[in-house]
């Protein structure tokens, strides 16, 4: 839970699917919600029965059906105009609010801004939401970890997620899904010796034990052991060149080989 001024912000998982999570952001003494990437349209409205809330909106990250496949169900429950936020160029049925080179949004309902930070490298629109120091990501940067490059190329992958680690440390980070384990055993592999990040798997590890999700982590943590944010790291960079036969220094040429590491763990 985030505070800013008088607005109180509440944040809950709905998992769905494999390993999938659609954010449900409540602002205190409104009944009206918004929700991130929802694949699945029924959990989203179960969860808004159970709990009597309303939709004010829905914010998408990017164009993958496990992202966007509620939508059109969500609309077809609201009684009322719902305002659908997503990337313009990615033609995502159902946005009503297309985004195009906007800085930020209105979240009409919470009378809150959201800052819009643009994402290339899953795909080639992904975009993300900064609201009062809560980070919505989607497949972008994950905990320990990144997305796959689908659409973009590995040096605006590494671009976004630049930008993402300058972000004040205490920025929450909720990404889409829950890879955080299978993430860290990589991450291992490059940084055997990374106290911090030993410490995190095992708190992590617990976590998955208790099926507690193990986001939203924090800028801060994710700078001490996520791979892909240290790559102008001599320790990450060292690893990287012993896998590969290599002797790279420049960062950007660190992640790419970095991710293509991953890709085959």
């Amino acid at each position: 839970m985030q505070t800013k001024d008088s607005v109180k912000l509440t944040i809950n998982p709905l998992a769905v699917f494999n390993d999938n999570y659609i954010w449900v952001i409540a602002c205190e003494n409104n009944k009206a919600v918004y929700v991130v990437d929802p694949g699945d349209g029924e959990a989203v409205i179960e969860y808004l029965t159970n709990n009597n809330l309303s939709l004010a909106g829905v914010l998408i990250t990017h164009h993958h059906n496990d992202h966007t496949g509620g939508v059109t169900k969500l609309i077809e429950h609201a009684q009322t105009s719902v305002e659908i936020y997503g990337p313009e160029k990615e033609g995502i049925n159902g946005v009503n609010k297309p985004i195009s080179n906007q800085k930020s949004i209105l979240l009409k309902a919470f009378n809150l801004s959201a800052e819009v930070i643009q994402l290339p490298g899953h795909t080639l629109g992904h975009i993300g939401y900064l609201i009062d120091s809560n980070l919505f990501c989607g497949d972008t940067l994950f905990s320990g970890g990144c997305g796959r490059i689908f659409e973009g190329t590995a040096e605006q992958m590494h671009e976004s997620l630049s930008r993402l680690s300058q972000l004040p440390a205490d920025t929450q980070v909720y990404c889409a899904h829950e890879y955080t384990l299978d993430n860290l055993k990589f991450a291992l592999a490059v940084e055997p010796s990374n106290l911090n990040l030993q410490d995190y798997y095992s708190l992590c590890l617990n976590k998955r034990q208790q099926r507690i999700a193990t986001i939203p982590s924090s800028i801060a943590i994710e700078r001490n052991i996520n791979p892909f944010l240290r790559c102008n790291i001599d320790t990450v960079a060292s690893s990287v060149n012993q896998h590969f036969g290599t002797n790279n220094s420049d960062p950007q040429q660190v992640f790419t080989l970095l991710r293509q590491w991953k890709d085959n763990f």
